[in-house]
């Protein structure tokens, strides 16, 4: 009689779940792989954050250990990785999966130490800089990297053969087409006839919501019944700016800031066109799930052509523009807004089928599996 065959013990690493959006996209995929081929546990620097009691909530193994450390003192980073390696070798992972944003290579060194295989989701376009060398050498060190958009292949990894391709997956159990609350309208006071344009970000400046904000008073008249809602906290130094704008330079009564909401899934419900105008500098777009979670919920979108946005688009050229064009945006927003409602309808069904034949997190989730598989 054959044995069985054994688990695979993955040990998803991440610095904190202090913010929820990169402990959920953890989250979501270690509790869909399938159970009888892997055993999943987690691993991060302490207990704090408001999403912390909903891992905990999912009965995966939690270690607290601080795994990350400087290298810049050769001798003391060595030390660390050795200590690390011991803690790593008493959990006995297969593989480790890194969620750290950074450039930090000392996870990848004491995962080595201790012998396990060591893999990390490259989820932004940073790269070079100060930090430069600290990605070459994670790079060097690590087994596997999961690369989120093509543009990261070809800037970062051009020639290896040791990394999949594994974009951003959107849960259609949680945002799909629907009608809006009537409570969520009545607190916008809209009444059904508003075409409303939306934008769900984190307001700082790369994300590039003044160029939303331009686009939108160049096409804003008084017989089109317009309306812009943005979502994010607004209370630092962007947003406050943003605001001052929109009331003193362009006098828009029709703009509306919400601050950081956790109702997003309905807000989308009153969205007809969701736009990301995030610029091409910076960190850019790794896999802006806000852009698949519009899609699903069935939005019209329109995204600036940068690396991520575009691999989400490739299918629907016409729905990219120039990163920081606040005259093509606005021709855009202007051909959506005009488009009859069959075409409408129509383009939002092509937007929905798409994310459920390429973007839903159950692929997300088998391309991890395929990975793991890979190099175990």
């Amino acid at each position: 009689m054959a044995g069985k065959t054994k688990r695979l013990r993955v040990l998803f690493t991440i610095p904190n779940f202090d913010t929820a959006g990169s402990g959920k996209a953890l989250l979501k995929v270690a509790s869909r792989l399938n159970p009888y081929r892997f055993d999943v546990q987690i691993a991060c620097i302490h207990k704090r954050g408001k999403f912390f009691k909903m891992v905990e909530d999912s009965g995966f193994p939690i270690h607290i250990i601080n795994y990350l450390h400087p290298m810049s003192n050769r001798i003391s980073g060595l030390r660390h990785c050795i200590k690390v390696a011991r803690q790593f070798r008493k959990i006995k992972p297969d593989i480790i999966h890194s969620y750290n944003y950074s450039a930090d290579y000392s996870e990848a060194l004491a995962a080595q130490l201790a012998g396990c295989k060591w893999v990390y989701t490259k989820k932004n376009m940073n790269w070079g800089g100060a930090s430069a060398n600290g990605w070459k050498l994670r790079t060097w060190l690590a087994n596997h990297i999961a690369y989120q958009n093509h543009d990261m292949k070809t800037e970062f990894f051009p020639d290896s053969t040791k990394v999949s391709y594994v974009p951003r997956g959107v849960d259609m159990e949680e945002f799909s087409p629907g009608q809006p609350k009537a409570s969520i309208r009545d607190e916008f006071s809209l009444s059904g006839r508003e075409f409303v344009f939306m934008c769900v970000a984190n307001l700082v400046p790369v994300k590039g919501i003044e160029v939303l904000i331009e686009a939108f008073a160049s096409l804003n008249d008084k017989d089109k019944d317009l309306k812009l809602i943005i979502v994010g906290d607004d209370q630092n130094d962007y947003g406050q700016q943003l605001q001052r704008k929109v009331k003193e330079e362009y006098k828009l009564e029709n703009v509306v800031f919400t601050g950081k909401r956790s109702d997003v899934k309905d807000l989308l419900h009153l969205c007809d066109v969701f736009v990301l105008p995030t610029l091409n500098e910076g960190r850019r777009e790794g896999s802006p799930v806000a852009l698949l979670e519009s899609m699903a919920s069935g939005c019209l979108v329109l995204g600036s052509a940068i690396a991520g946005v575009k691999d989400q688009l490739k299918e629907f050229p016409n729905l990219l523009f120039e990163a920081g064009n606040s005259e093509q945006l606005k021709e855009r927003m202007q051909a959506l807004f005009e488009l009859n409602e069959a075409d409408k309808e129509h383009l939002k069904q092509q937007l929905v089928e798409y994310v459920k034949a390429q973007l839903l997190i159950e692929l997300e989730v088998q391309r991890h599996e395929a990975l793991y598989e890979k190099i175990s």
